[in-house]
């Protein structure tokens, strides 16, 4: 009987590919094995003076840094990420975030000791309803087996949207709006901190430079896109 309830909702309410909108066979979820192995992949994981590392240099002592794909305006894939960021399809965060996990782990990236996503000020998750980051690092982290830290991190000044901004103006924005409750937690470790997009990388500087001060021996960041140049 349950497949049968199942047909019928397929029937009328098809599950539709959140980036070209053709409808999933029953082995796919969310996005079809078409746009999957289309995915405009950056793979900055694999050379180190990739161009979103080099938006932290002398900035911020960053030891890694990376993105899973190119972010274009007018794309299919920013249906995926808006979908996850704004349309409360925050299963989707995992499910790309595993994809991006597994090429980390072969990868440099495979010495982290522990994924933390950053934070949404208490007043923005509670007008959200979750943290699309912290989704994103639940697959990342699943996928490279290793601990989530999603509370120690947090944002502690609540911030207007950084669009339409300069970057100077993005980094007074950010400027000690991050602070780790219990530093021991991440004391002497290799992080790596996940974001959903990267832009000037203000907001993760101001992340980066909140955990190093707490004692972490290293950081290094990745995020689901960056915008293409």
């Amino acid at each position: 009987m349950s497949g049968l309830w199942n047909d019928l909702l397929e029937l009328f309410f098809p599950s539709l590919c959140v980036t070209c909108g053709k409808k999933l066979l029953s082995q796919e979820k969310y996005v079809c094995l078409d746009c999957r192995s289309d995915f405009p992949r950056t793979n900055f994981h694999r050379e180190t003076e990739n161009k979103v590392a080099q938006l932290f240099w002398g900035r911020v002592e960053v030891e890694l840094a990376t993105s899973f794909l190119y972010f274009r305006k007018g794309s299919r894939y920013q249906r995926l990420v808006h979908f996850l960021k704004y349309k409360g399809l925050k299963e989707l965060g995992p499910e790309i975030g595993n994809i991006f996990g597994q090429e980390l782990l072969s990868s440099p990236f495979g010495d982290v000791e522990v994924v933390v996503p950053v934070p949404l000020h208490p007043k923005k998750l509670r007008q959200r309803g979750y943290n699309q980051s912290e989704w994103i690092a639940r697959g990342i982290a699943e996928a490279m087996q290793k601990p989530l830290s999603a509370a120690n991190l947090q944002r502690v000044r609540f911030t207007p949207t950084q669009t339409r901004k300069t970057r100077f103006e993005r980094w007074q924005n950010v400027e000690g709006i991050f602070a780790v409750e219990n530093p021991e937690e991440f004391a002497g470790k290799h992080l790596l901190l996940v974001d959903d997009v990267v832009t000037t990388g203000s907001t993760l500087e101001a992340a980066a430079f909140a955990l190093l001060q707490a004692g972490a021996a290293r950081v290094s960041i990745a995020t689901l896109a960056c915008a293409e140049s």
